[in-house]
């Protein structure tokens, strides 16, 4: 009863803040820009929340909630249409739908595909949701107890699974997530201030690298340089066929099994790490072994729509748990999400057990967003089935340049800087060579994220152990391993265990298949010379701040283990071994262009911006690009320039923000938004 009396005014309390026609708009906002983005295969809401967070700063926190929310939960309705209609996964949780959903749109059932994964979706996301609820109101009274060692031991938790549960080899998932941690540790020390992999000569890296580059450049950039490299359009087809009522009649044949596998997704949800990478293939798995006649899968099952779609939204849901109760984002999206909350306001919303404690009527306004977002989202992926269909005809040569517009404006104003330009390349190329070879970026995005609080943790932890010893043994042992603790080191080794055993078999991007050796170890070394620089430069740091170095040193020189321990394995196997996975290997790839012509148009806005400032570079860089890559004529190229201009100016204007300068404007006084 303590507890109901607890949650229930909480419950009301929420329900007031978001039932606001103010809050609605921004939450149906959210839902049309999440729609927008889950279109791309491979962008997802990684890349869409990593849009939102330069607005994030300082707006009503129920307002961002209801964009955010809007946008997390609507991805995984919206990234169906990518799988359904071109048999690309729209993300990594989508995967399964394409085996059944693109052979039913190959013989004219699109709609009825679409339409079942929809109400699978929608009954999905609604009983994440109801979990949501639930678990909040069991578990909130044992997460307030939650102090220092326990925090920190759910952090190494949520590490180990991210690493293990990362991909086919799990050593590279252990070793990304480390790199990402590295990149983390980049600028000012957290207990004294010591720089780490930074000089002052270069102050853009004093504070450390911004989330939303980190973001941005490690997924979006590398999804958007695949699909333009391809050189054609998203779909060849943009005719649905009917059958939409056909499709929810299905659904509610196979009711049950959307149950079960939206339990399975709540399930799978709430281990950190996991999530999308897995759960649409344990979902599928299930739905062929509970099917009587298996012989029709993978050529246009509607049972093999219906069970993924069901377990990637409830997912959702499941995420949230350790994202919310204790600060551990349970996905890459999820990740991004920790990191606006912190934006919002006047900046003291923190997720974890403080959340939960003094802001419980926002935590329960998160539950009611989430169950909203997914009815509004289903509504308008329903009625924007037609158009989106035919948007995805467009040849993408003529997106790209605008999306990447977009993101390289999202990335400026992150710090107002031109270095947040150069980092964003580079992050991006880095996410390239990732996904090439088939590196976990969640890993490394979820390393990245959680590299603050888990140094904070341990430097906290050791301070307050060390004072308790001092008292007296038995105290300082009763500090450290706490019955919690002690619960959660057991919970930690048999996870690992049981993933290790799994991780052979999740592919968290993708089918990939093997190439020669040279280009991976080449990548390997890259990367195990970064963890060697940093692991020195952290050992330079004075004995006065030594808490600074302990951090750095320990994750990597985990790392450096890992990283040689791949060598060796490299040095030893075979070319055809999982080790070896490169997306550019083999003569069957769709590929029209290659890496480096492609990078070579990214580059040259960065040098003309570095030169003649953002807006009078990417006016060249539109009309260049549109009049020799896509090989439209001179008047459609001046259009589309000028259309792109006038929507980055009008941003900027919304918005109240700059442009980055270059050389130019050093030397001429300009208007703006040349200036």
């Amino acid at each position: 009863m303590d507890i109901l009396s607890v949650a229930l005014p909480a419950l009301g309390s929420a329900a007031g803040l978001i039932l606001q026609p103010v809050v609605l708009g921004y939450l149906v906002l959210g839902v049309v820009m999440g729609l927008c983005v889950g279109v791309f295969p491979g962008l997802g809401g990684i890349a869409g929340l990593s849009l939102l967070l330069p607005f994030m700063f300082g707006m009503d926190p129920v307002l961002g909630l209801a964009l955010m929310i809007g946008m997390v939960a609507v991805v995984p309705t919206s990234d169906t249409f990518a799988s359904v209609l071109m048999g690309i996964p729209g993300s990594s949780a989508s995967q399964a739908t394409v085996l059944d959903g693109f052979p039913m749109a190959k013989r004219g059932e699109a709609a009825r595909a679409l339409s079942a994964a929809f109400a699978s979706s929608l009954f999905g996301g609604l009983v994440g949701a109801a979990f949501l609820t639930l678990f909040i109101l069991v578990a909130r009274p044992i997460v307030l107890e939650f102090r220092t060692p326990e925090l920190l031991m759910i952090t190494v938790f949520g590490l180990s699974m991210v690493g293990i549960l990362a991909g086919r080899v799990a050593l590279k998932g252990i070793v990304a997530a480390g790199l990402g941690m590295m990149v983390g540790t980049i600028g000012e020390g957290d207990s004294s201030g010591e720089l780490r992999m930074a000089s002052y000569d270069l102050p853009y890296l004093v504070d450390g690298l911004k989330l939303v580059i980190v973001g941005l450049g490690i997924f979006a950039i590398p999804e958007i340089v695949a699909l333009l490299r391809q050189d054609r359009a998203i779909s060849e087809r943009s005719v649905l066929g009917g059958g939409w009522m056909r499709g929810v009649r299905d659904w509610l044949a196979n009711a049950w099994l959307s149950v079960r596998c939206s339990i399975i997704g709540v399930v799978v949800g709430v281990i950190p790490g996991l999530g999308g990478s897995v759960v649409d293939w344990i979902a599928y798995g299930h739905t062929v072994q509970t099917t009587k006649d298996k012989s029709r899968f993978g050529s246009g099952e509607v049972r093999g729509v219906i069970g993924p779609e069901s377990s990637n939204n409830a997912k959702e849901g499941g995420g949230l748990v350790p994202t919310l109760l204790f600060g551990i984002p349970g996905s890459g999206s999820m990740a991004i999400f920790i990191g606006a909350i912190a934006l919002l306001g006047s900046g003291n919303i923190e997720v974890g057990p403080s959340m939960l404690k003094n802001n419980l009527d926002i935590t329960y306004a998160i539950v009611w967003l989430l169950a909203l977002a997914n009815v509004v989202g289903t509504l308008i992926c329903i009625g924007a089935s037609g158009g989106i269909a035919r948007l995805t005809t467009i040849p993408f040569s003529l997106l790209a340049p605008f999306l990447f517009m977009i993101i390289a404006f999202a990335a400026f104003q992150s710090g107002q800087d031109l270095m947040d330009l150069v980092a964003l390349f580079v992050i991006g190329f880095l996410g390239i060579m990732m996904r090439r070879f088939d590196w976990s970026r969640p890993a490394f995005l979820i390393g990245f994220v959680l590299s603050n609080p888990a140094e904070t943790y341990a430097n906290q932890a050791v301070q307050i152990a060390q004072s308790r010893f001092r008292k007296g043994f038995a105290e300082g042992i009763d500090y450290i391993f706490s019955p919690i603790v002690i619960v959660l080191i057991i919970i930690t080794l048999i996870s690992v265990v049981v993933g290790l055993r799994q991780a052979k078999t999740i592919m968290a991007e993708g089918a990939v298949k093997s190439g020669r050796k040279m280009a991976p170890m080449i990548f390997l070394l890259a990367v195990l010379a970064y963890l060697v620089v940093s692991f020195v430069d952290a050992s330079l740091i004075p004995d006065y701040a030594a808490a600074d170095r302990v951090f750095p040193r320990f994750v990597s020189g985990v790392a450096i283990v890992g990283a040689l321990v791949l060598l060796v394995q490299m040095i030893v196997r075979p070319e055809s071994h999982a080790l070896f996975a490169d997306r550019d290997a083999g003569g069957d790839r769709e590929d029209v262009h290659g890496l480096w012509p492609t990078l070579a148009w990214f580059a040259g806005l960065l040098i003309l911006t570095a030169l003649l400032g953002f807006i009078v570079a990417l006016a060249l860089f539109l009309f260049a690009f549109i009049y020799h890559r896509a090989g439209r004529p001179a008047g459609f190229a001046a259009a589309y320039t000028g259309a792109g201009i006038v929507f980055m100016c009008f941003m900027a204007w919304l918005l109240n923000r700059d442009f980055p300068p270059g050389l130019l404007q050093s030397f001429a006084d300009l208007p703006w938004p040349l200036t």
